[in-house]
């Protein structure tokens, strides 16, 4: 079920900060009332779509935080894990460079709660327990407001790597209503045209374009 609306799930796991060091609490609770946050999912370590994103990320990370949000990401394995992979350069398949924090869920129990994990536990007729599907995350990314709530979800499957300029023109939308109290139609972009909440301001906009 979709989170949007709802109070994005909080949790306390360990995460690697700035690039180089290992938290064994980190909570999305520190930016209430504080900052929007970008929370994304990531399906695993070392492998070969997810570097490209995470650098992305990382390209466009002064972006968010003049618009005020944070960006951190997410994935089922280790914080070592993580911060091998942080440690390697570049070129050579690592994301070395890349400063904001990334959890590590190897409870799988925060994938699970924002709805991305890729399969789930059951039990057989010997009544073991078994995990159906895949047990890592989809590429799933999170829009919270500074009240905790989760205003905007996207998620992809493996193979399909997603957009962070997308991730942008959807803060920037929120963050207008926030200010003007104007809604964003389709295809938005800041600068653009807004419109008034209404049957009224919907004609208005229509007949301008």
């Amino acid at each position: 079920m979709s989170l949007v609306g709802k109070k994005a799930p909080l949790f306390n796991a360990p995460a690697v900060i700035n690039g180089e060091e290992i938290v064994d609490s980190f909570s999305l609770s520190q930016y209430l009332g504080k900052k929007h946050v970008v929370f994304f999912f990531y399906p695993k370590d070392f492998t070969f779509v997810c570097p490209t994103e995470i650098h992305a990320f990382q390209a466009k990370l002064k972006e968010f935080e003049q618009r005020g949000a944070v960006v951190v990401g997410c994935s089922t394995d280790t914080e070592n894990s993580h911060l091998a992979w942080l440690s390697m350069p570049k070129e050579k398949g690592g994301i070395q460079g890349v400063t904001y924090p990334i959890v590590a869920d190897v409870s799988k129990t925060i994938a699970s709660n924002y709805g991305v994990l890729a399969g789930e536990y059951s039990y057989n007729e010997a009544g073991e327990m078994t995990f159906e599907g895949a047990p890592i995350a989809f590429r799933g990314t999170f829009l919270i407001n500074k009240e905790g709530v989760v205003m905007h979800e996207m998620v992809n499957f493996f193979p399909i790597g997603r957009s962070i300029d997308e991730e942008i023109r959807t803060l920037d939308a929120l963050l207008h209503n926030e200010k003007y109290g104007e809604v964003c139609p389709a295809n938005w972009e800041e600068g653009k045209d807004a419109m008034k909440a209404s049957v009224q301001g919907t004609a208005e906009y229509l007949a301008k374009h």
